[in-house]
């Protein structure tokens, strides 16, 4: 088996394999309410900069336990009693496996509950596709830690919330929940108490039938094209359109179409 989605080769992520290259990744650390260690922000990097070249089509990420991710593990960082040096670096790791994310091209499904806080915001921001239940909380309390954000919170929840909001919630630690939070942008989906996890599940096992280079592009491009100006995104996706579009394995998919054997597009009932 590939180390990198080899289970007995990880400690504080949890993986389970599926169907159909779908992997279940569990943040694996329920006493700490799965606080961002140094240790998982390494296993993070690991299993998403070689997810796609292992064969790995979808990943639904979650949490161990009653919460999702209470951010950093403000106790290793207390006794570590980092230098500004020291921290910068940290912050770098904690961007180098968001960016791993975002960016590596497998779509990624988190399945929130509990809390999701702080650093734990910033790991589902760099996800493509986040899901809660009615008890799934948000809130950014760096600012009553004394504390600034350093994995990517002026980015992506900024990019997701507005500029405003995501000042207000670090200045004031404002909670979000709810369909308050959907509305707001924090999460695309929102379920009954407790399903989160089915609903992201049928999510991925949904978009891991997409074709590999399609889900690539969807999962990659889409956010560099968003840092572009308006000339080189339209420039680039005309690129990625005719590299995408032009695969002999959509052959098949367009086939059905044409011959009206594909599943159609309806509004709902």
């Amino acid at each position: 088996m590939n180390d990198v989605v080899n289970p007995d080769s990880y400690e504080t992520l949890a993986l389970s394999p599926q169907e159909n290259g779908l992997y279940v990744v569990t943040l694996n650390r329920p006493e700490k309410r799965n606080a961002l260690d140094v240790a998982t922000i390494e296993e993070l990097i690991r299993f998403f900069s070689g997810a796609r070249m292992a064969g790995v089509k979808a990943v639904v990420l979650t949490g161990a336990g009653d919460h999702f991710c209470a951010g950093l593990d403000l106790v290793e960082h207390w006794k570590a009693d980092r230098s500004a040096d020291d921290f910068m670096h940290v912050c770098l790791r904690w961007h180098e496996a968001f960016n791993k994310m975002e960016y590596g091209g497998v779509p990624i499904i988190a399945a929130l509950k509990g809390a999701v806080v702080g650093g734990g915001l910033e790991l589902a921001s760099a996800a493509h596709v986040r899901v809660i239940d009615p008890g799934t909380y948000f809130a950014l309390p760096e600012g009553q830690r004394g504390i600034f954000t350093g994995g990517g919170a002026t980015i992506r929840v900024s990019d997701m919330i507005g500029k405003y909001r995501m000042i207000d919630m670090v200045l004031t630690g404002r909670v979000y929940q709810g369909q308050e939070a959907v509305d707001l942008g924090l999460a695309q989906y929102i379920t009954d108490a407790g399903g989160s996890f089915d609903k992201a599940m049928e999510l991925a096992s949904k978009v891991a039938q997409n074709l590999p280079l399609t889900n690539f592009a969807i999962c990659s491009a889409v956010s560099h094209m968003n840092n572009m100006s308006g000339l080189d995104a339209a420039y680039a996706e005309a690129f990625v359109g005719g590299i995408v579009n032009t695969q002999p394995a959509a052959r098949e998919r367009l086939e059905a179409f044409a011959n009206k054997t594909a599943a159609r597009v309806r509004p709902k009932s």
